[in-house]
């Protein structure tokens, strides 16, 4: 007996790149911040908005490294001309002993378009 597979089709939606500095962390000489880039997953719906999730980005590495994951974005921020950024918080995982705190904006959708 053949069984056919329902497939949906889903139609794409847009995503944000982002680049960002995490805060400083510890003190004296081992004070020190992370920086990390990525892009977020697609459009969630909240709404009349919608948010983006970022699934998993790696901080870089200096004697160890820090992961930021399943961090939501805030709302779309209207920034002119039909385009819109997110605003994010979070903190990264544990590691070497300490979090660093973040927050930042997303780069708009679609720059060229």
């Amino acid at each position: 007996m053949s069984r056919k597979r329902a497939v949906i089709k889903r139609s794409q939606t847009h995503v944000h790149e982002f680049t960002a500095s995490t805060r400083l962390a510890e003190a004296g000489a081992d004070r020190h911040n992370h920086r990390f880039a990525g892009v977020t997953g697609q459009v969630i719906p909240v709404g009349n908005n919608h948010v983006h999730e970022i699934t998993l980005v790696n901080t870089d590495f200096l004697n160890h490294f820090h992961e930021v994951r399943r961090i939501r974005t805030g709302l779309a921020i209207p920034v002119g001309n039909g385009k819109h950024v997110h605003f994010v918080r979070g903190s990264t995982t544990l590691n070497d002993g300490h979090v660093h705190r973040f927050n930042f904006a997303t780069l708009i959708q679609q720059p060229l378009v």
